[in-house]
């Protein structure tokens, strides 16, 4: 049992880091803390459901929306103020792109963080939030965040 637990904690200290390749959770973490998003090309090493501070330092918590939700036409500076403009449905989101997002079709995923498309691994590129149906999640709202996505 010892040489077990000996074995996962060494596994975690030199392990995976969040967007790293893997085949199933475990490949992540042998503690089970990550999954492994098998839905993204060669596996993506995550934490589903996070939030800005259970992502480890070198990743960000990115609020998805899928595509096909993202129908109506909004203005995020607007929206939901005073003498502003009501767009979106009361259980929507105004998205920093400019489109309602049904607040249940959200997801939250860990994703490396970046700054270039160096900083990723082969097949994945260098996006910032706020396009494409995602949002960083962040102390400071309305700001932006750039992570490993896949390339399209």
């Amino acid at each position: 049992m010892f040489l077990l637990g000996a074995t996962a904690s060494l596994l975690t200290a030199c392990g995976k880091k969040i967007g790293d390749e893997c085949e199933t959770s475990l490949d992540c973490n042998p503690e089970g803390a990550w999954t492994c998003d098998r839905s993204q090309p060669g596996g993506y090493c995550t934490v589903d459901g996070c939030d800005h501070r259970s992502c480890p330092d070198d990743a960000v918590c990115i609020r998805f929306f899928p595509g096909r939700f993202l129908t109506m036409v909004c203005d995020p500076p607007a929206e939901d103020t005073p003498g502003g403009t009501d767009d979106c449905g009361p259980d929507e989101l105004c998205l920093p792109e400019g489109r309602c997002a049904p607040r249940a079709s959200e997801r939250r995923f860990c994703a490396a963080s970046c700054g270039e498309n160096g900083d990723c691994r082969g097949g994945y590129v260098c996006r910032e939030s706020g396009s494409e149906g995602t949002v960083a999640l962040l102390p400071t709202p309305g700001a932006t965040a750039r992570f490993c996505a896949p390339r399209q």
